[in-house]
C-alpha cells in the first residue's frame, strides 16, 4: 500500500509540472518566479528529488503566498494537500499530523478561501 501511495504521489507531482507548463511557465526561471520559490527548490520539485515525502508544508506555504501563482496551479496545490492529508500517498498518521501542523494557520486560510470559491461557483 505504501509503495502504491508513493507512486500516486509521484504521478500527482508530475501533473504539477504539466499545470505550470500549460500556464506558459516553460523555463526554470519563469516557474520559480511564478511559484515564489528559488531555482534550486523549483529544480528539486521538477526532478522529483523529494523522495517519498512529497512537497513539504513550508514549500507549499511559500507557493501559496506567491501573489503571481496561477489559479490552476493554486487549485492543484489545494488538491494535493487534501489528498496528502487524507493519506492517499501512503504516509503514516504521524507523518500526516506533522505535515498538517507544518501548514498551520496560513494553509487553513487558503483552504477556507478555496472552499468558498468552489461553493460560490
Amino acid at each position: 500500500m505504501r509503495r502504491e501511495g508513493y507512486q500516486r504521489q509521484r504521478q500527482k507531482i508530475a501533473e504539477f509540472e504539466h499545470a505550470r507548463v500549460r500556464e506558459g511557465y516553460r523555463t526554470l526561471n519563469a516557474q520559480a518566479n511564478a511559484l515564489g520559490l528559488n531555482r534550486a527548490t523549483t529544480w528539486t520539485i521538477l526532478k522529483a528529488n523529494h523522495k517519498a515525502s512529497g512537497l513539504s508544508a513550508s514549500v507549499i506555504t511559500r507557493m501559496l503566498e506567491a501573489p503571481q501563482l496561477p489559479p490552476s496551479v493554486r487549485g492543484w496545490i489545494h488538491e494535493y494537500v487534501k489528498e496528502k492529508m487524507n493519506g492517499s500517498y501512503g504516509h503514516e498518521r504521524r507523518q500526516i499530523l506533522r505535515f498538517s501542523a507544518g501548514l498551520g494557520i496560513i494553509m487553513q486560510g487558503h483552504l477556507h478561501r478555496a472552499a468558498r470559491e468552489v461553493s460560490d461557483s
